[in-house]
């Protein structure tokens, strides 16, 4: 097995992106697209909005030209770029022939955005699986990007070239140096990730190919591997997967919760047993803030105190404040070994409360979503977590309800309506139509607040200090909001669970029993190359090809006819047997088979070929001698040597037996007694 790790990833919206090669087959593991990155492109402006110090030439629409003028270092919205948005995919992942790629697989809606981007190319011939609610989710998040991106192409024109100006490198030295970090990373390789946006023909074609497993079934990939996926309880859909073959089982553990308050919780029974573990849940590196020298510093796990309850950013146009220590930090590590019940288990990992802090997040938006439509304002939630977002429409419909205050709330989407339909909200969640005075709160894409009706609301309520705008940790928010300075509205910046927390990594791990766990080298620190009390850990790198060796024997069954075929010799000083056969074998439903051979056997070829064990050097001399050959032995009995009809010399060795002569004949009548004092089949 080889893993090379293509891309470590971004938190919830960009997971971490595999290939792994088995039994001859390259594994691509999710094909995420970095929508964060959009935030070096500047939204367009609307007719009731025009930035103040930015004014874009027609003929500059594709250009970086403002900032030849700029000298000052200071990010202002004038060094975005004006043009339509391009899309970056996984650098590594490019750098693949994708001919090469035999099989895909899908943890969440998320994963699958970069799909496109592949199933449009005529070479990519993978099969791709996913489970049907995070294909479907998918589907409308991949449409709805595609719909948000036609006002781009409506303002800018639809003849953008495959390599916009803004990619060249004569406009690259010209950008503003966070802007460029972002667009060429540290040493260019990521400009040529960048790729104009699919169409809606592309995703329908790329959906056409997905084949959909339900949680627990699985099914066989060219008769070799059996692949499976089980709940992650991240999102709707979500999973992780099992990939089986006759020598190695293997579970990659994308992020996952344990107590889900949205979608079905993690099945991590389903996980345990298999050799080996990809720990592809990544969010706590992301969620970890970094030192000077680029280090990253996790938390340690202390017992919360009153002033931890929430990890939330609350601001208005002033700077950005720390954020407090995380929200629901465990007292310790709970450590595990193989008497503890599962009971025990539950209790100090699964039922720690996670669901009911999560609750309590929202709980706090929601009053505070309140206390904004009760001074006059309106509410902006941009996130793009769909359990979240179903989660923030109950909470804030029965908030209002028990305010007693009728307030819209309108959900601005291209795909709202299916998206709701899917998941069976009640519809009258749905508002039909948008409010353009009264207080309302609007969910509404994008996240990123580049692109969808989103800008549209900020640039209405930027300016109105009794509006609240609600974004994910995560997101760059000065960044994001430096297109609609200055920002007088509320700003409340909150974290959500996205994957398991440190502290229970290594009981999940020790009750899995694992023999290897894949883990990223930015955790080396807190796992470890040694064995632990379980299983050893290895460390992969980005785009370093990462070979794991074999941890057992390969087991093949034969058939029954073949079988009664066999006679056995047992070997004098092992407690084996060995037989000869003759038979095909092939690989079925992950296992390998022997079968008998149908056409006759050739009785020419079934001479003796294997022998075993080292000669007697007196049987051999009273054998060659019936043959007319004479010799003797020496006194250490470590050869024998021939004096008639011919030289030869005949050495004993521990592994071998060594003949050596001028004579052909005689080396064939040597070889012909020795076959006679030594076990055979």
């Amino acid at each position: 097995m080889k893993l090379t790790c293509l891309s470590k990833g971004d938190g919830y919206h960009f997971p971490p992106c595999y290939i792994i090669t088995l039994c001859d087959f390259n594994i691509l593991l999710d094909c995420p697209i970095d929508l964060s990155a959009l935030t070096i492109f500047s939204p367009i402006p609307t007719s009731s909005y025009q930035p103040e110090a930015v004014e874009i030439p027609n003929s500059l629409l594709y250009s970086c030209e403002p900032k030849r003028r700029r000298i000052e270092k200071t990010l202002h919205a004038d060094d975005l770029i004006h043009a339509e948005p391009c899309y970056r995919t996984v650098t590594n992942l490019n750098l693949w022939d994708v001919s090469s790629i035999d099989l895909v697989l899908i943890s969440s809606p998320m994963g699958m955005l970069g799909l496109p981007f592949l199933t449009r190319n005529e070479n990519f011939s993978a099969k791709i699986y996913a489970t049907e609610a995070a294909a479907t989710l998918g589907r409308l998040m991949m449409l709805d990007l595609v719909s948000m991106q036609k006002e781009f192409k409506q303002y800018y024109g639809t003849n953008q070239s495959e390599y916009p100006r803004w990619m060249t490198w004569e406009e690259i030295k010209l950008l503003h140096p966070t802007v460029k970090n972002i667009a060429v990373g540290e040493n260019g390789a990521d400009l040529g990730s960048w790729q104009p946006l699919y169409c809606a023909e592309n995703v329908e074609k790329c959906t056409e190919r997905l084949q959909y497993l339900k949680y627990g079934e699985e099914t066989c990939f060219s008769d070799t591997l059996i692949i499976k996926p089980f709940s992650s309880g991240l999102e709707i859909g979500s999973s992780n997967w099992t990939i089986c073959s006759s020598g190695r089982s293997i579970t990659w553990l994308s992020s996952s919760i344990f107590d889900s308050a949205h979608a079905m919780n993690f099945d991590y029974h389903s996980l345990q047993g298999n050799d080996v573990i990809i720990f592809s849940d990544l969010s706590l590196l992301h969620s970890a803030a970094k030192d000077a020298d680029g280090n990253r510093n996790f938390p340690t796990f202390q017992v919360p105190t009153a002033s931890d309850v929430l990890a939330f950013r609350y601001m208005s146009s002033t700077p950005l404040m720390p954020l407090p220590v995380s929200f629901g930090l465990s007292s310790a590590t709970v450590p595990m070994n193989g008497n503890d019940s599962e009971e025990e288990f539950s209790k100090s990992v699964v039922n720690t409360g996670e669901s009911s802090e999560e609750m309590d997040k929202l709980a706090y938006i929601c009053a505070h979503a309140i206390d904004s439509v009760k001074a006059g304002g309106s509410v902006l939630v941009p996130i793009g977590r769909l359990g979240i977002v179903l989660q923030l429409l109950e909470q804030i419909s029965l908030s209002l309800k028990s305010s007693n205050l009728k307030v819209p709330i309108l959900i601005v989407s291209s795909v709202a309506k299916e998206v709701l339909d899917y998941t069976n909200v009640v519809p009258e969640w749905l508002c039909r139509q948008r409010q353009e005075k009264e207080p309302c709160i609007v969910f509404s894409p994008h996240w990123s607040l580049r692109i969808g009706p989103v800008v549209h609301f900020l640039r209405r309520w930027s300016s109105d200090h009794n509006s609240l705008l609600v974004l994910e940790q995560g997101v760059d928010a000065e960044l994001a909001l430096l297109p609609f300075k200055p920002v007088a509205m509320k700003v409340l910046q909150c974290s959500f669970l996205s994957g398991i927390k440190m502290e229970k990594i290594q009981p999940l791990l020790d009750m899995l029993q694992p023999e290897y766990v894949l883990f990223p080298e930015d955790l080396r620190q807190q796992f470890p190359s040694h064995v632990t009390s379980s299983f050893s850990c290895i460390h992969y790198s980005i785009n370093e090809m990462l070979h794991l060796p074999r941890v057992r024997d390969y087991v093949t069954n034969m058939e029954t006819e073949l079988a009664f075929q066999l006679e056995p010799r047992r070997m004098e000083h092992e407690s084996i047997a060995i037989a000869r056969l003759r038979g095909k074998i092939f690989i079925h439903n992950g296992k390998y088979v022997l079968v008998s051979m149908k056409e006759p056997i050739d009785s020419s070829i079934m001479h003796d070929l294997t022998h075993w064990d080292s000669p007697d050097s007196k049987l051999l001399l009273e054998a060659l001698n019936g043959r007319g050959i004479n010799g003797s032995i020496s006194q250490d009995r470590s050869f024998l040597e021939i004096s008639e009809p011919s030289k030869a010399l005949i050495q004993f060795h521990p592994a071998q037996t060594i003949i050596s002569t001028d004579e052909k004949a005689l080396a064939n009548e040597i070889f012909e007694a020795l076959s006679t004092v030594l076990n055979k089949i």
